[in-house]
């Protein structure tokens, strides 16, 4: 944790309504806590610790009195106990007076990825007189907001994600219309590659899937298995990268294409339920422009589409996620479906919309752009991918 950080996070609990934020942590239970306050790659403790931000006045770093150092890479004054009784004697004091407490916790556990305090600290928290307020929002605002570097870095991100699926659409048309052999894997290998060249690096390499593969959201074309790509297909490409400089934040696309030369009426009909579901969901992001909006209500824009449409069912995932440092960051999702999201969308965040219909055994189609909120406004970083382009039309 940078200690200019600290003036900023305590003028966000004030503009929140919160008395402070308590961090608890025991052998690494608490992973955003590790993350947010920089102790993730030299921190080891065996003991309980506590931190707490109040929203005014110094910090507090309560540590084991065998482990008195754990939290000196942070602000604040040490306090250090050695019985249990003294922990609790000390947050009791620390708490008295405090009514609204940021803790990572999510109401009903509705959201998992915030739910890091135990059950039980929360019952001692509680008979303190403390109201536990989530910190996802806080989390977002200090963990998956972008510099203008980063926002930079994405950009470039994308554009060399678009790139790689235009190759692999060149690549397929030349193979098929060359009679030659090209399968899920031998393309995956090939997009990876050209990543790599062009200065991208990512956590894993892309899903290129075909037909009833394309039905399954996250399917891995391995070595065995792996099936040819052929005419009359469904192709699903999923593609994921960021620039190898520290702080990097990833883009994270998905285009389809149909590998013949008329797409047939069913697939462009499905293909079309999509496309609109994404851009409702995309609509829903750009009223941030005039009121608040959550994860959730994006996720039921798109979802409300793919209803109508009749092919609620087979949408089995939520529509979209935070992208930061991670593919997969510690923002707002876009859910409604396996969770129901209330982080807020925050300026200076990117997240994914990608709603999809999987017909199990048969194809899916997915569609996936990413959104970037700057100034108040939401707008997509890259391109909208519109018809479905049949691959072997001439021309």
């Amino acid at each position: 944790m940078n200690p200019d950080d600290l003036p900023l996070i305590q003028d966000a609990l004030r503009e929140e309504g919160l008395d402070g934020w308590l961090f608890a942590c025991f052998r690494g239970s608490d992973p955003v806590a590790l993350k947010l306050l920089g102790l993730q790659e030299r921190f080891m403790a065996t003991r309980r610790w506590f931190y707490f931000i109040p929203a005014e006045g110094e910090p507090i770093r309560l540590c084991h009195g065998i482990e008195p150092d754990s939290l000196d890479s942070v602000p604040g004054r040490r306090v250090l106990y050695g019985r249990w009784q003294e922990w609790q004697a000390e947050l009791g004091r620390l708490l008295q007076g405090r009514r609204r407490l940021a803790v990572q916790f999510s109401p009903q556990s509705i959201v998992p990825a915030l739910g890091r305090l135990d059950a039980g600290l929360a019952d001692f928290l509680r008979d303190l007189g403390v109201e536990l307020c989530s910190s996802g929002d806080l989390v977002a605002r200090f963990e998956a907001t972008l510099s203008d570097e980063q926002e930079a870095g994405h950009l470039r991100a994308v554009q060399v994600l678009e790139a790689c699926v235009e190759m692999a659409f060149d690549r397929v048309k030349s193979a098929l219309r060359g009679g030659g052999m090209l399968s899920e894997r031998a393309l995956q290998r090939e997009m990876l590659a050209f990543m790599e060249a062009r200065g991208l690096t990512t956590e894993a390499p892309p899903i290129v899937a075909v037909d009833a593969h394309a039905a399954d959201p996250h399917y891995e074309p391995l070595e065995q298995g792996s099936a040819e790509i052929r005419p009359g297909q469904v192709l699903l490409l999923d593609l994921w990268g960021k620039e190898r400089a520290k702080g990097a934040v990833y883009g994270d696309l998905t285009w389809c294409a149909w590998t013949g030369d008329a797409v047939p009426p069913e697939q462009a009909a499905v293909w079309d339920v999509v496309r609109r579901a994404r851009d409702a969901g995309v609509a829903k992001a750009e009223e941030v422009a005039v009121r608040t909006v959550f994860g959730w209500e994006v996720d039921r824009a798109a979802r409300d589409v793919v209803e109508a449409a009749g092919y609620g069912d087979a949408f089995i995932h939520r529509t979209g996620h935070s992208i930061h440092e991670e593919d997969h960051a510690d923002g707002a999702n876009m859910d409604d479906y396996e969770t129901h999201d209330t982080r807020r969308l925050l300026d200076r965040t990117v997240f994914s919309v990608e709603p999809g219909i999987y017909l199990k055994g048969r194809f899916g189609f997915r569609t996936e752009v990413n959104v970037l909120l700057k100034n108040g406004r939401a707008r997509v970083t890259g391109k909208r991918q519109g018809s479905l382009p049949a691959l072997l039309v001439e021309g």
